[in-house]
């Protein structure tokens, strides 16, 4: 089961028990629904615990079933249809309109009014036209429906609770939609499904800790590669130096340094500083590994 399909399953928990929650999330499904028409509607589902919820959130809010109910079938698709024009008047009247003379679909702020509605409204367009990525590929969740004005105000009503998404139009649908991991993990415990919220962010966690783990390991790459390199081009001086004034022709401290290198040419400059007698900085060893640079530098031009 996709990670989508296990949100669902996590909302469809949540209890139906206020008459004003349940009409606010049926208004959520019509909405983001197959069909809502003065002459009918028809909610499409693939979701057995959706298709159970839909009987008890239409009971409670309405006060009846809907006319034409899915079989007991296994898999495939579940399909509730309500055709009676004194049920459709019901519904209509609920969310304050007229069925014969409706338009177009708007949100009716009316029908919204406490945080909890606002909160069920949400679940319902979710759970009828909602769909979130697996936070391990990426983290995205949208909200689709036909009616252009209705994607409008449900990006209002999101900016009202607090959210900031974006919205845009594919295939003659409307989108709203969040991208962030954070936005998507607070929609989500906002309609009632922390689990899934928790799910992303301790995804997230886990990427930012691989990505931080990929960054220390590259650069501690990095640094050791270039410290390989810089002992090497030492070696070579070293090595001019010995095979042309030899190493006991320069100073002290020089020629001590020079065997070092050579005897540890692996070893950080910290290290090999360490080894000095008396120890010395790395700043001042690497002063003298200078030094021999430049001396082997002025031996090679003569």
């Amino acid at each position: 089961m996709s990670f989508s399909a296990d949100v669902k399953t996590e909302l469809c928990r949540a209890p139906v028990n206020r008459a004003c929650c349940a009409a606010a999330e049926c208004y959520g499904i019509l909405l983001f629904c197959n069909t809502f028409t003065a002459s009918g509607l028809k909610i499409i589902t693939e979701s057995r615990p959706f298709a159970k919820r839909l009987v008890r959130l239409f009971k409670k809010a309405f006060g009846f079933e809907f006319d034409t109910l899915p079989g007991d079938a296994g898999a495939g698709k579940l399909i509730f249809t309500i055709d009676s024009a004194a049920k459709l008047d019901t519904v209509f009247a609920t969310y304050g309109y007229d069925r014969m003379s409706i338009l177009a679909h708007h949100v009716n702020r009316g029908v919204l009014e406490e945080e909890c509605c606002r909160q069920s409204f949400m679940r319902g367009a979710f759970l009828a036209g909602g769909s979130v990525t697996d936070p391990e590929k990426r983290y995205h969740l949208e909200l689709v429906t036909d009616h252009h004005s209705v994607c409008g105000e449900v990006r209002s009503l999101l900016l009202d609770m607090g959210f900031e998404p974006k919205s845009t139009s594919r295939s003659g649908n409307y989108i709203t939609y969040f991208k962030q991991s954070e936005a998507v993990a607070d929609f989500l415990t906002t309609i009632g499904a922390p689990v899934a919220a928790m799910e992303i962010m301790s995804a997230k966690i886990m990427k930012d800790m691989r990505s931080s783990v990929n960054r220390r390991v590259n650069c501690d790459t990095a640094n050791v590669e270039k410290t390989v390199e810089a002992a090497q081009e030492q070696l070579e001086a070293i090595r001019r130096i010995e095979n042309t004034v030899g190493l006991d022709s320069l100073p002290e401290k020089l020629a001590q340094t020079a065997r070092l290198r050579v005897n540890n040419p692996d070893i950080s400059l910290s290290e090999l500083a360490a080894m000095c007698e008396p120890a010395v900085t790395k700043s001042c060893l690497n002063h003298r590994l200078r030094r021999l640079m430049e001396l082997s530098h002025s031996k090679e031009e003569q």
